[in-house]
């Protein structure tokens, strides 16, 4: 993708969307853009060498190129039922007990698809603003307010029509970092970003999309 663009001469800008993956696991937290990019997983590693090749093509080829790392994101329209929230919110609109492969005592900072693109477009016009001064750089993008996986899950029971279903706690996953969030004070400073959703909100309107597409799945 990166060589694609650098070929395209109507190239302005292109933005890299990563995710806080990238890091890989510090005992310092929150994640500020100084911290080593040390994934030591597939998927993890791969974040890491996106970013770093997209730091090397901005830097070599002067390609109007930055790094967004966000934190875990979530929204309606995901079918990976494996994913805490979308598994989360189809057991409990079925009225089943939602199942946590970890303890879940995992801490995760979690951010809304809309701030999500809100964020890519902040960057891309803070780039078209003031060619070259973002290039090369990453930003992190969360909510900045961490919570366990338990207390993610114990939110959107809360919020759907079976509050008082209880999570089958099975604790079998494996490389799992255990407490992973990002600050996102450079994003605030320097781009003027800052999330619209609360966690809140964002499920809300998450629970009422699925809630929707499992209804019309079963007509």
């Amino acid at each position: 993708m990166l060589e694609g663009a650098r070929r395209w001469h109507g190239l302005k800008q292109i933005v890299v969307a990563s995710s806080d993956k990238a890091y890989g696991e510090h005992e310092q937290l929150p994640y500020t853009e100084q911290a080593a990019l040390q994934g030591a997983h597939p998927y993890d590693v791969s974040k890491t060498c996106a970013d770093v090749l997209t730091r090397a093509y901005a830097h070599t080829y002067g390609m109007g190129a930055a790094v967004t790392r966000c934190a875990n994101m979530f929204a309606g329209g995901d079918l990976n039922w494996n994913r805490v929230v979308p598994g989360t919110m189809r057991s409990l609109l079925q009225g089943k007990r939602p199942v946590v492969r970890s303890d879940g005592s995992m801490r995760r900072d979690y951010l809304y698809v809309k701030d999500v693109v809100s964020a890519y477009i902040t960057l891309a016009e803070a780039m078209e603003e003031k060619p070259g001064v973002h290039n090369g750089m990453a930003y992190n993008f969360g909510q900045g307010q961490p919570i366990s996986v338990l207390e993610l899950i114990a939110l959107m029971t809360e919020l759907s029509s079976h509050p008082s279903l209880e999570p089958v706690v099975e604790n079998i996953a494996t490389n799992e970092i255990q407490d992973q969030y990002l600050s996102s004070e450079l994003a605030i400073e320097r781009l003027g970003w800052r999330p619209k959703y609360t966690l809140r909100e964002g499920l809300t309107e998450t629970m009422a999309w699925y809630r929707a597409y499992l209804e019309a799945s079963s007509a």
